[in-house]
């Protein structure tokens, strides 16, 4: 009897917890907004109601409502809206009171769609001669109108730098200083808040050609030589990526191609390219180039650009531009390694600087194409030469010379500086260069009219920068810096 009066009297308390008292005497209002949790827009349409019941009603376009005359008592309002999770806000109902509420409903994801895949309209897949600065642009749906977010990267084909623009909310993305004569990949990620972000395809487009760019060098970056190229207002353009090392760049006029040495595995091998840095080519392979130094080795076009010459230690080789015909053109009767070469304009004759195994005992001379000595140019003497170029008219012989002598295994040169050989009188004079005390001049070449020399400017402590300099060969004040932490000038 007992359990039974207790399970009576439970049974009323459920009761009286399961029912709202009110009173009836008056009425209140409650008004306010849905809005979407992610931008806090409104929500149109959105379905209001109360527990208990009351009225329900919908919000406007700006997703706002209103119920009025709601009987006083303590109520669950709820806003549901497809897609959107339904949202309870708690409120309570006073006498003539009118009391205000937020929705923030987040999306549902069970039924969710993602973005359509973006698609990209400009500038087309592989278009050519862009301007520096340009508009990217692209187009992107979403099934459910859902508010979309955009990424776009953008990646430079020659240096692989890679820009990420993120949280755009436009289909449209301007970018600035793009490289001349470069290639980039661009791609565009959207984002609905809700789902993984939609990747579009991967397009390119490669900028203008470079203006002008008469010089060639290299720079040091990521512990790599790195060739750039330049026009004579200073503006220019990386050419190899800074990942491989690649140095000693020759460009040939007559085919527009630039030759240069890149490392390849453990070997060093002659490469050839465009201009602007595409098409790459192979062009030695069983025989590689190779000397004491590969900072101090260097090789040679002819005049027309079908072949080339190159050191392999003792040896001296030609090959054609195409990597065929390798055909051994000379090889050092005393077994001095071959460092360096250049061919005259006429193709008759090639200007050969060799040395012993560690780059000294250094002799100049120049050799017809059967293999015979024309004339000794530098012999007999100590200290490190490097930096040889004959004129057009076979004439004159430019190389730099270190005059202290000085030699040791690190091949420091203390008092290098430019000399002039002629060949009619069979003599050498020091080209009166204004250059500063404890620097070496390196590297020479003759400018294209022969006016000038242009050559590598280093301090003699081997640490410096280098820095790249013209001189005129009559007048020692007009040296100039061309370019900064630059060397293996070629002036085209």
């Amino acid at each position: 009897m007992k359990i039974g009066l207790k399970i009576l009297a439970c049974f009323f308390l459920l009761i009286s917890c399961s029912e709202e008292q009110f009173d009836n005497t008056g009425t209140g209002s409650i008004k306010g907004r849905v809005v979407d949790v992610r931008t806090y827009t409104g929500i149109e349409n959105a379905r209001v109601s109360s527990s208990p019941t009351t009225s329900t009603v919908y919000t406007d376009k700006d997703g706002y409502f209103k119920i009025d005359k709601v009987p006083v008592g303590k109520y669950a309002f709820q806003a549901q809206k497809d897609g959107f999770i339904a949202r309870f806000v708690p409120g309570t109902i006073e006498k003539d009171i009118e009391i205000e509420v937020i929705f923030e409903l987040e999306v549902s994801t069970a039924t969710n769609k993602p973005p359509e895949i973006p698609v990209l309209t400009a500038p087309t897949d592989n278009a050519t001669g862009q301007a520096l600065s340009l508009n990217l642009t692209w187009t992107a749906k979403d099934p459910e109108g859902d508010p979309l977010t955009y990424t776009v990267t953008v990646k430079n084909g020659t240096t692989d730098e890679v820009k990420t623009y993120s949280d755009l909310k436009t289909t449209t993305l301007a970018i600035k200083d793009l490289s001349f004569s470069t290639k980039y990949y661009w791609q565009v990620s959207v984002d609905d808040g809700i789902n993984k972000p939609i990747n579009s395809v991967t397009n390119s487009f490669r900028t203008l050609a470079f203006p002008n760019p008469r010089y060639m060098y290299v720079k040091k970056i990521k512990n790599n030589n790195v060739i750039f190229t330049a026009d004579d207002a200073g503006n220019e353009l990386q050419l190899s990526s800074a990942e491989v090392n690649s140095f000693r760049p020759r460009k040939n006029l007559s085919i527009n191609r630039i030759a240069y040495i890149s490392t390849d595995g453990s070997l060093n091998q002659i490469f050839s390219m465009n201009p602007d840095g595409t098409d790459v080519r192979k062009i030695t392979n069983f025989v590689p180039i190779a000397g004491f130094n590969m900072d101090n080795v260097s090789y040679s076009w002819s005049t027309n650009g079908s072949q080339l010459i190159y050191p392999n230690f003792d040896k001296l080789y030609r090959i054609n531009a195409d990597g065929s015909g390798l055909t051994q053109l000379f090889k050092t009767p005393n077994g001095k390694f071959i460092s360096e070469c250049e061919w005259s304009r006429d193709g008759s004759q090639i200007v050969l600087k060799v040395n012993d195994v560690s780059g000294y005992s250094v002799e100049i001379y120049a050799i017809d194409m059967s293999g015979t000595v024309l004339y000794t140019v530098l012999s007999g003497v100590t200290g490190g030469a490097s930096g040889i170029d004959i004129s057009i008219d076979n004439k004159r012989v430019v190389y730099t010379r270190d005059v202290s002598g000085f030699e040791n295994a690190d091949y420091r040169r203390l008092d290098s500086r430019i000399f002039i050989y002629t060949v009619a009188t069979n003599t050498s004079a020091e080209l009166s260069s204004g250059k500063e005390n404890g620097f070496n001049d390196l590297d020479v070449k003759f400018s294209p009219n022969e006016a000038k020399v242009i050559f590598v400017n280093t301090s003699n402590d081997g640490l410096s920068a280098k820095n790249i300099q013209t001189v005129s060969t009559t007048d020692d004040s007009t040296r100039t810096t061309l370019f900064q932490n630059a060397s293996m000038p070629d002036w085209k």
